[in-house]
Order: structure tokens, then sequence, then C-alpha cells
């Protein structure tokens, strides 16, 4: 991988400030619409809307086969992935469903690690992960006993697979990924997600529980404008030109997002606990840089 440009790191900043207001956004949505339907929506308008952009311009897309990797990426990271977390949203609030989101480093991180000819994790980065985990459970420790609530197990269960097929999806477009614009790239993935996502939503009868409302199209409308088209497109070129173990911290400073935006908005109560705990992440997704840094450096060694 090539030095990261200022470009990457301004995409890796984009992920961690939008997908933080984003669990807000699906919240509100899904109290009023059906959730396959609500999500497919989002990606198909949204992708349908970028796609078209770059027809326009001549734009030349990718080819058949690398149309389909990036497809299968989009299947798992948005259909399984996003998708579940929308489902899980039903029953689990924003703010706890960005603490178990909080394990995807782990799961990517860890996942990356076992592939054949890659770098091991270090004490550092683990030290980042953990500590970054650390900070994120002080901030919502009061949430803690829901979580053993049985009306949440479901909806803990969907984030949990969510986590697993964001992380699978993630390490698998990274391996197969294909000389494209993040955003054409992003767009076959939307719309691939999308469809599958609308005929599930078809299929299990969510057609008869649809309906519009002010805050359903807010909602939707910010979703497919600020996170996809921003949030994804962002996200897409950040993990084909910077290390996962760091884009994967974006999980960790999301809460914080949310939690900033209350105070700011809202003017929900900013404790000293979760002042601590910006400290922490902060620290986290240093400790985590460095170390990404360090296995990089041990890496170019060995190759010479």
């Amino acid at each position: 991988m090539n030095k990261p440009s200022i470009k990457a790191y301004i995409a890796w900043i984009n992920i961690c400030i939008v997908w933080g207001t984003t669990y807000l956004a699906i919240r509100i949505g899904v109290a009023d619409m059906p959730p396959m339907l609500f999500a497919g929506l989002r990606w198909i308008i949204a992708g349908t809307g970028i796609s078209s952009f770059f027809l326009l311009k001549n734009v030349k897309f990718p080819s058949l086969n690398d149309s389909y990797k990036i497809a299968l990426a989009g299947i798992a990271m948005l259909g399984a992935g996003n998708g579940l977390v929308v489902i899980a949203e039903q029953w689990i609030s924003s703010g706890l469903a960005a603490l178990l989101i909080t394990t995807t480093p782990f799961w990517m991180v860890g996942l990356e690690s076992l592939l054949p000819g890659n770098s091991k994790l270090n004490s550092t980065i683990i030290t980042g992960l953990v500590l970054g985990l650390i900070g994120v459970v002080i901030i919502f420790s009061d949430d803690f006993k829901y979580l053993f609530e049985l009306q949440n197990l479901i909806g803990i269960i969907c984030l949990l697979l969510a986590v697993i097929f964001w992380s699978a999806g993630t390490i698998y477009s990274k391996l197969k990924s294909v000389k494209t614009q993040p955003l054409i790239g992003a767009s076959i993935q939307m719309l691939t997600a999308g469809t599958l996502q609308i005929l599930i939503g078809i299929s299990i009868g969510e057609v008869s529980q649809f309906r519009l409302t002010q805050d359903s199209v807010l909602a939707l409308v910010y979703l497919i404008t600020i996170g996809s088209v921003i949030g994804y497109g962002s996200y897409i070129y950040a993990i084909n030109h910077l290390p996962l173990s760091l884009v994967s911290t974006y999980a960790y400073i999301n809460p914080l997002i949310a939690l900033f935006l209350g105070w700011l908005i809202l003017d929900e109560k900013l404790s000293w606990n979760i002042i601590l705990s910006a400290f922490l992440i902060l620290a986290a997704v240093m400790l985590v840089q460095k170390g990404s840094t360090m296995l990089k450096a041990d890496s170019n060694k060995k190759s010479r």
C-alpha cells in the first residue's frame, strides 16, 4: 500500500462523524416504516442517483467480473450488515446499537490477521482496541442491564450478526479491490443490496405495513444523502487507502459523535464519565494508528 494521502484521512474523518448520526436517523425511520423496505429504498435511491451521475458523465464502469466482486461485498456489508442493524433498531435503542457495533474492530482486525501472508497483531494495536472498547463501555455503562432483557435478545443477535457480516464484507472488499472510482463501486453495492432488501421486504409482507410520514421521509432523505453518498463513499475510499485497523476505529468514535450532538442540539447532560471516555477513545485511535505504522515498517524491512 502506498503512503496514505490526506484524502484518505479526510474520508476516515467523514465516516467517524457522519455515521455517528445515522443510528438516530435509522431509529426514527423504522418507527414508521418496515425495516427491509426502509433500508432497501435508502440504498436503491442513493445508488441510482450516484450511478446516473457517472453515466451522464460517460465514466467507464467496472467489467462484469469486477462488478460481481463489488456486488458480493455490497450484499455482505449493506444487504446483511446494515440490513440487520435496521432490523435490530426496532427493539434496540440507537445508543445501545452504537455500543454493540463497537465490537467491529475486533472482528475486522482479528479476521484480517488470520489471512495468509498478513501481519499479525502487535501489542500496541491490541492495547488501542481494548482501550477504545473500555472508553465506550464507560459511556454506556448504564445501558448494560438492557442487554439481558428478553425483549432485546433478537435485536442483540441481529447486531452481532451485522458486525460479522460487515467485517467479512469489508475484508473481502479490500482483498478483491478493483480499479474504479470509489463512488461507482459504492453505487453498485447500493443497488445490489437495495434490490435484495426490497425483494425480501415484499416477500415477507412489508408492503401492507408501508406508510410515509414526515419523520420517516426526513430520516430517509438524510440517510440517502449524508449517510449513503458521503458516508459510504468515504468508507469505500478509506478501506482501500488506509489500514483496516485504523479505519475500523470509527466504531469507537461514532458513539461519541452521537452523544456530542445530543449535548449540542438536545441539551443532554455531558458528564465527566463521557469526557474521560473521549480522552480514552482518542488515545485508542492514536495507539492503533501507531501500531499499524509499526507493522507496516516491519513488513517493509522483511520485504527488502
